[in-house]
């Protein structure tokens, strides 16, 4: 894999069991890239991110992420492809009976930190770069939620990943709140992370300029700024 590119894509062939659902998928993500993934609902969004994290398995074509072949990728690497991702998704997926701060901790934990003082740093610099540094008490009910997308970002954020896919994350939230989480976004992609982030909302493109990479039935139709 060229060092610049965190995602390669040639050609690349998506099945959903025997569905076909991504055909003859060129793109190449570098290392720092803010990029859009539009298309109407059923064009193929969110499967090419389910490929892009192992969910959907790749059948042809050439599929590479973070130096993980897709589709030679056994089932016992999967969990840490995914420690080098940040996976936000739109309905948050945040874990309701416990704090902000033991949501971070269990993600923590589950991938293989121990030392608590490491773990409280590295929580506190997340919630730092989400500008919630004092909200890690709270429930995720008690948040609102642009607080609970962020709250996610952070969650994402924890293992430093080299790439974030963002599923529709602003999908739920309000006009002035979805701004402020893709200024964030586009700040994490300024510091060096690769951001691929599926949307329907052309005024945010517009307000944030970048490039666009168009779905429809499957196929990318169109890769631009």
């Amino acid at each position: 894999m060229n060092d610049l590119h965190t995602v390669i894509l040639d050609n690349a062939t998506v099945y959903r069991n025997t569905l076909l659902v991504l055909s003859q998928i060129t793109m190449h993500l570098e290392q720092g890239e803010f990029a859009y993934l539009i298309g109407k609902t059923g064009s193929g969004k969110t499967s090419l991110l389910k490929a892009l994290y192992a969910e959907l398995p790749t059948e042809e074509g050439i599929a590479l992420i973070l130096g993980y072949d897709l589709r030679t990728i056994k089932d016992r690497d999967i969990p840490f492809l995914r420690r080098k991702l940040g996976i936000v998704f739109q309905d948050f997926q945040l874990l309701t009976d416990r704090s902000l701060q033991a949501n971070l901790e269990f993600v923590l934990k589950s991938t293989g930190w121990r030392e608590k003082k490491k773990i409280q740093e590295r929580i506190d610099e997340v919630l730092e770069m989400i500008d919630m540094p004092s909200k890690g008490f709270r429930m995720p009910h008690k948040l609102s939620g642009g607080e609970q997308q962020r709250a996610c970002i952070a969650r994402a954020l924890l293992n430093k990943p080299q790439v974030i896919l963002a599923d529709e994350p602003t999908g739920n939230l309000d006009p002035e709140t979805s701004s402020g989480i893709v200024h964030l976004l586009h700040e994490i992609s300024r510091a060096g992370t690769t951001v691929l982030m599926a949307t329907h909302n052309h005024f945010l493109i517009e307000k944030f300029p970048a490039r666009q990479i168009t779905l429809d039935k499957g196929r990318i139709v169109d890769d631009s700024l």
